[in-house]
């Protein structure tokens, strides 16, 4: 079976596009939609998200800062900034970049942003709407992941799913989601038994759990659709070997670049086994920024009632 490509790229430029058309009609009626990233420490793939959203927010029309601090900026300091964007009334997404300097409580800094602002969609109190089905703010990765099977028209009703991974960010969202969508939901993890057996049983897979390559082809049954979330660096020869059989070319870009990228799913495996997935990069990462655009215009929307 050759398996079909889910270009979640286009499907993110798409979004962009609309994203752009609803921030230029908001700024004729006077709301500029506003978006604030804090970005504490100097976690190098963190400094290269941000600036990834910061671009996407400019050429979107979004009106964007980055609040940068220090590795030793402390938990009082960061909570006076949220405060401060909270009574901001022209800042209508916040969003807090992870992972936080090492002595700062993740979960207390989060719960401080106000839940109209909460652009992640992390907070308990959106959470539990999102869980209700009552609107709020939707998990940028889960969201996009299902903007592009919504778009690519991916059959969900009555589906067998399994979300492989049970992150707040990203698993748990995604299974709610699923679950809403009317497919029928498995969340399995590290400690699931006969994990490769359970995972051969989706027809939809998800795979979610940071750990590259790990979905091989005894975890896909045949002709299912693999949505890859995973973004791991390999930098030795042998995982590029194990990821890439006799692939020259891969084997040529490791030497000039000294690391790949690859997914949570083998990338020669699910082209073999699936009938359609994402892959990576150029798959679900490019949804996650389009879709983080498009819930600050939700957000500015809700609060500023247009």
């Amino acid at each position: 079976m050759t398996a079909t490509i889910l270009d979640g790229a286009k499907v993110a430029a798409d979004i962009r596009r609309e994203t752009a058309e609803a921030v230029a009609e908001l700024a004729l009626r006077g709301a500029v939609p506003g978006l604030s990233v804090i970005l504490a420490g100097e976690d190098p793939a963190s400094q290269v998200y941000v600036r990834s959203k910061e671009k996407g927010a400019r050429e979107a029309g979004i009106r964007a800062e980055t609040l940068r601090f220090p590795a030793t900026v402390t938990e009082a300091m960061l909570l006076a900034e949220i405060g401060r964007l909270n009574a901001d009334p022209e800042v209508d997404g916040i969003l807090v970049q992870l992972p936080l300097p090492g002595g700062i409580g993740t979960s207390r800094i989060l719960e401080a942003v106000d839940p109209a602002k909460d652009v992640d969609g992390f907070h308990p109190f959106n959470v539990g709407r999102l869980v209700q089905g009552k609107p709020a703010p939707v998990p940028c990765t889960p969201a996009g992941v299902m903007e592009l099977l919504r778009r690519e028209n991916v059959l969900l009703r009555g589906t067998r799913a399994v979300v492989l991974g049970r992150s707040d960010i990203v698993g748990k969202p995604m299974a709610t989601l699923l679950t809403k969508a009317d497919a029928t939901v498995t969340v399995a993890h590290s400690k699931t038994r006969d994990l490769p057996a359970l995972c051969r049983e989706a027809e939809l897979l998800v795979a979610a759990i940071g750990r590259p390559a790990f979905v091989t082809a005894d975890f896909i049954r045949e002709g299912a659709v693999v949505i890859d979330v995973g973004v791991n660096r390999i930098d030795t020869a042998a995982e590029v070997a194990r990821c890439f059989p006799g692939d020259e070319a891969k084997a040529a870009a490791f030497a000039a670049k000294g690391s790949l990228l690859v997914g949570d799913v083998h990338p020669v495996d699910v082209r073999e086994r699936a009938s359609r997935y994402t892959p990576v990069p150029g798959g679900v990462g490019p949804l996650t920024i389009a879709r983080l655009l498009a819930n600050t215009v939700d957000l500015c929307r809700a609060r500023r009632g247009r």
